[in-house]
């Protein structure tokens, strides 16, 4: 097996090496997508046990979601220097002892503080992923290579999550998050065997990586994910509750929900990277349009079951969002490759602490589960407008998306 990735990178056995790392990255997406997103088809069954409302279980989301925002810089600045490939093994190590204290949190506020902990290495885990997938394929073909790493996470919310919510309903709801801690195990051995250790590779000074942020274009990717991108978060987070209380539902059904939001979400992943490759920056734009019109749909659509379900699966391709944003900020990064990819995934996780918050302060008021849609629908036209500034200043300002510019 060859040590050099980029000198492989016309021969067949580089081309199958290619694929069995993309697939051990997917697996830990795969385990990762479950862990985040299992609590909300379990939130029902979760705020009974702990003996809190589903807008207090609302938070437990958002708690691993800050743990996201606050590790994924602090991790791939702290991790910049290590090969890419003991990276990944680090923190696929603690994503699995934190699923590991989630499943044995005593109380609430222990689960809050597990669930941040969890959050810490995700999103490190996802940008050294996507550079990694990226460095092994022609430029043109990046969006797609990154869009495969995501599979995982996407194939999660079709069957990971599902599984695990008939596993929560059925036994408890700690098993998932035990499930959840041996498939990152898995990750763990699937990525020693297959990824060869790289001494060739480029590694930055942690100080050279902070560079990114002094990048408008940056800034501007990663406003777009946090604010446009907590629609689908604010609808998806009180999906389950919504459907016991408005469309009047078995909680049968909801793992089935689940399951279609996953479909949507697998057919919307694949869409961003095929976007991007034909209309770059601009697939951004389509994308948010989309999710303000499928957000304004979902009050209606909940009324009756088929309608809610052909609503989950529109909601889920609002994630054709993450290939296009994640390819546009390792565009705009220059130098600081490693600290730009893992910011995407903490934009994504404000999107995801941003929208169970504001859909919870909403329902909280009054306004029935449905509001949800209506609030998503604002903050996704809120990323609109931030791609119209992007936009703007990139035709301003041409000369700053020139590499070290």
């Amino acid at each position: 097996m060859s040590a050099d990735l980029s000198s492989a990178s016309s021969d067949t056995p580089h081309r199958s090496l290619s694929w069995l790392v993309l697939l051990a990255l997917a697996v830990g997406g795969f385990g990762i997508g479950t862990g985040e997103f299992v609590i909300m088809g379990l939130m029902p069954t979760m705020a009974a046990d702990l003996g809190v409302s589903e807008p207090q279980v609302g938070h437990v989301i958002s708690a691993y979601a800050l743990g996201v925002v606050v590790g994924a810089p602090i991790l791939a600045v702290l991790g910049a220097r290590l090969y890419r490939r003991h990276l990944l093994l680090l923190l696929m190590g603690f994503f699995a002892l934190g699923n590991a204290a989630t499943a044995l949190a005593p109380g609430y506020h222990s689960l809050i503080l597990a669930r941040f902990v969890t959050g810490l290495p995700h999103g490190a885990y996802f940008g050294v992923g996507a550079l990694v997938a990226a460095s092994m394929v022609p430029s043109h073909k990046r969006a797609a290579a990154v869009s495969q790493v995501m599979l995982g996470l996407t194939i999660a919310i079709l069957i990971g999550n599902p599984l695990a919510t008939l596993m929560g309903q059925s036994i408890d709801w700690r098993y998932a998050f035990v499930a959840v801690s041996l498939i990152a195990l898995l990750t763990m051995l699937l990525v020693a065997w297959v990824l060869p250790l790289d001494r060739s590779e480029h590694r930055s000074n942690p100080l050279s990586e902070l560079q990114a942020f002094r990048r408008i274009q940056v800034w501007y990717a990663l406003g777009i994910g946090a604010i446009g991108f907590a629609g689908m978060f604010c609808v998806f987070s009180y999906l389950a509750v919504t459907l016991l209380e408005v469309t009047r539902v078995s909680p049968l059904v909801v793992p089935v929900a689940v399951a279609t939001f996953g479909a949507g979400t697998l057919a919307g992943n694949l869409l961003g990277g095929w976007l991007f490759e034909r209309l770059q920056f601009r697939a951004v734009a389509v994308v948010l349009i989309w999710s303000v019109l499928v957000l304004l749909f979902f009050p209606f659509a909940v009324q009756t079951l088929w309608s809610a379900l052909l609503a989950a699966f529109l909601v889920g391709t609002m994630v054709a969002l993450s290939p296009p944003l994640q390819t546009r900020l390792m565009d705009v990064a220059a130098d600081a490759q490693t600290l730009a990819a893992a910011s995407h995934h903490a934009a994504f996780n404000v999107a995801n602490a941003l929208g169970p918050w504001l859909g919870g302060v909403a329902i909280s008021a009054g306004l029935g589960w449905t509001v949800t849609g209506y609030v998503g629908a604002v903050t996704a036209a809120l990323g609109m407008l931030l791609f119209l500034l992007a936009w703007r200043h990139q035709r301003q300002h041409p000369e700053d998306m020139r590499p070290g510019s």
